[in-house]
């Protein structure tokens, strides 16, 4: 589940998509409005935004998952003091590394409760990437509970040196053994020190559509829908959504089926990500040029 949230698209791809829009100049201004040098910091931006609020749900995916591991213990232990078994969100501090504070409230086995991980003034993680401030993590019940949400919100949260603001919301949909979770980002905000920056809002719905009816995981396979909007402060704004479901299988690195369309200002891009073989092509149409390209996945 949590490599889903990273299945969409990467800084790779965009950049493909500016590089032939400037191959050729045409009657378009939106089309030359944006030179390669902007394209290529436009397109690894826009990654990173995206790659940095999926974190923050992947950590609150780990930590949920940790929260119901000392749940169930405090239940059968009959300890009810989670704040001294703070050692078992092991897979949290395998993510993150051991130099963060991870607090509980309330500290018992009761829903709401938030977990806090702080990074204080620094902290290098095992990613190698520089944190400081905090993540907020409100859930409502135990994640993997049917109707459950989480909420994630930042405290004066910095990644290296980009500041990271806005909210994520993971609602768990599943039924009927299929899993399905709704994840949204809404008043996105990443800044830089040196002034750049943008904003960031995105839903998308990850379901499960194969691989309910056996344990293993191997076979299990996903669609994702959604779109996602970043805007930069000179006008330029990058709309993501898909026109078919993408279909990720977990047995394979890349999305295997599906149509991602991607506008540019007002030039229009669609990524038709095959008919269900494993492998990283994809073909890459520009519409206003008329042109389709094979590109290689990241």
């Amino acid at each position: 589940m949590k490599s889903l949230f990273k299945a969409l698209i990467g800084a790779g791809l965009c950049i493909a998509l500016f590089s032939i829009t400037s191959c050729k100049k045409d009657n378009s201004e939106q089309a030359a409005a944006v030179n390669e040098e902007e394209a290529a910091v436009i397109s690894q931006e826009n990654a990173e935004a995206e790659a940095e609020y999926d974190d923050a749900a992947e950590i609150g995916m780990a930590a949920g998952a940790d929260l119901e591991v000392a749940l169930q213990s405090a239940n059968n232990t009959g300890s009810v003091n989670l704040g001294a078994r703070l050692e078992l969100f092991a897979d949290l501090y395998f993510k993150i590394g051991p130099c963060v504070t991870i607090t509980v409230s309330p500290n018992d086995t009761t829903f709401p409760k938030t977990i806090t991980i702080d990074y204080g003034s620094g902290c290098i993680c095992r990613d190698g990437k520089l944190r400081k401030g905090a993540i907020i993590l409100h859930y409502t019940a135990p994640l993997r509970r049917p109707g459950a949400v989480l909420t994630i919100t930042f405290r004066d949260y910095f990644v290296n040196r980009k500041h990271i603001e806005g909210v994520k919301t993971i609602t768990n949909l599943s039924a009927d053994g299929a899993v399905k979770y709704s994840v949204q980002v809404q008043n996105g905000k990443i800044s830089w020190p040196n002034g750049r920056g943008f904003t960031y809002a995105g839903i998308k719905t990850v379901t499960q559509v194969q691989g309910m009816d056996t344990r293993t995981v191997r076979d299990d396979v996903y669609t994702i829908e959604g779109r996602s909007e970043t805007t930069y402060a000179n006008g330029i704004t990058v709309v993501k959504n898909t026109e078919t479901p993408l279909v990720k299988p977990v047995a394979c690195h890349w999305i295997v089926q599906g149509v991602l369309k991607i506008k540019i200002n007002n030039a229009a891009f669609y990524i038709d990500f095959g008919a269900g073989d494993c492998d990283n092509k994809a073909l890459l149409t520009n519409v206003q040029l008329n042109k389709t390209i094979e590109i290689t996945l990241p």
